[in-house]
């Protein structure tokens, strides 16, 4: 198994014949991080975690630097919102509303994702250049995640794809085992291809545990591609990484207007507190404090 201070990879293939492309990840140190950064329960881990693996994946697959791809969970359960945030490089910040949430495991043993986001919708926003950003949203199958990220694919985009995630979570509440594998068909595919891949399938339902065996992306790739001839283009490194600034948060509490900004500090005021304003960043809880002089 890779050891929890490595860094998570991304593997990428395709098929010899064209019929699909393939992306691999270990996301065990990507979740680590997030789970510093958060202080997440293991149901939260689970649901953020799988979020962000999938995201990493998808980013890979935008068509230019600068581009940026948000999954954004709304659902009516107890862990409230929950957002990933992917770049072109596969790097990711993500966010969970209560990192907290922890109901009650399944008869089999495993946490409740699905309980824990509810019922609700999953919205998946593209910034790829354009003046207006590209928004689909999809109703949530069940809430376990991956589901419903292949669900918008075959939905939204028509594209039918096939995808595994999984997150298994120490006693300590670290990540023992993370990562995902994701096949999406191309137009005009072999059918013996997509039915080699759907008997494959059931292979990789467990990829966390496969992972836990000490499967790296090859092994996982060999797995999911048995029988079926596949070219390997990259492996590439990615990250939990936020990319918030000081700059960034100033302007975004300027936004807010003179009058709004001036009245919350004469709030912090009246409760005795300096005359300053201070703002979280929800994807890394890095903290950023403004004097009015800073804002006005």
């Amino acid at each position: 198994m890779e050891n929890k201070t490595m860094k998570s990879t991304i593997l990428r293939a395709m098929t010899r014949d064209g019929s699909a492309r393939v992306l691999v990840i270990n996301s065990t140190a990507m979740v680590n991080d997030m789970i510093k950064l958060h202080k997440t329960s293991p149901t939260a881990t689970a649901a953020l975690g799988r979020t962000v693996t999938a995201a990493s994946m998808v980013g890979t697959m935008l068509p230019e630097n600068g581009d940026t791809v948000t999954f954004s969970f709304t659902g009516d359960g107890e862990a409230g919102k929950i957002i990933a945030v992917a770049d072109y490089f596969g790097n990711v910040k993500g966010y969970i509303q209560n990192p907290l949430v922890n109901p009650q495991k399944k008869s089999n043993g495993k946490l409740d994702v699905g309980a824990a986001v509810g019922r609700g919708s999953l919205s998946v926003i593209k910034d790829v250049g354009g003046k207006e950003p590209q928004i689909g949203t999809v109703e949530l199958v069940s809430g376990e995640i991956a589901e419903d990220i292949a669900s918008y694919f075959a939905t939204s985009e028509q594209i039918p794809t096939l995808l595994s995630l999984g997150v298994r979570v120490d006693k300590d509440y670290t990540c023992l085992a993370a990562g995902g594998i994701l096949v999406q068909v191309l137009p005009f595919p072999d059918d013996a291809t997509v039915s080699l891949i759907e008997r494959n399938a059931a292979d990789v339902t467990n990829v966390s545990h496969l992972i836990e065996l000490g499967k790296d992306n090859k092994d996982l790739l060999d797995i999911i591609m048995r029988d079926i001839p596949c070219d390997i283009f990259d492996t590439i490194e990615v990250e939990y990484k936020c990319d918030c600034s000081r700059e960034r948060m100033r302007k975004k509490i300027k936004s807010l207007g003179k009058g709004e900004i001036l009245s919350m500090l004469s709030e912090q005021e009246k409760e005795g507190k300096a005359r300053e304003l201070t703002a979280v960043c929800r994807f890394c809880s890095t903290e950023y404090t403004f004097t009015e002089s800073d804002l006005i």
